[in-house]
């Protein structure tokens, strides 16, 4: 149970910041920020691969965010 406990706070603290860099990056590309926003999507793009590596999301999960919001990028360009 303590093992649990310990493993859920480390999932749900990695996942609330992919959320929080995913948010950032998606404000950064609305406001046309291409430089800052290349600089978050390759931050964001690591902490989802990351993430896959130590088991808090799928593979696959990861790979589809990654590809999505690189092309909203190429989309804003």
């Amino acid at each position: 149970m303590r093992n649990s406990a310990r493993k859920q706070l480390r999932n749900r603290s990695i996942k609330s910041r992919l959320h929080t860099l995913e948010k950032a990056y998606l404000h950064l590309l609305g406001a046309g920020q291409k430089d800052e926003a290349a600089k978050a999507l390759q931050q964001i793009t690591s902490a989802f691969d990351k993430a896959a590596k130590g088991g808090v999301i799928h593979r696959a999960t990861a790979n589809r965010k990654k590809s999505r919001l690189a092309l909203r990028f190429a989309r804003a360009k």
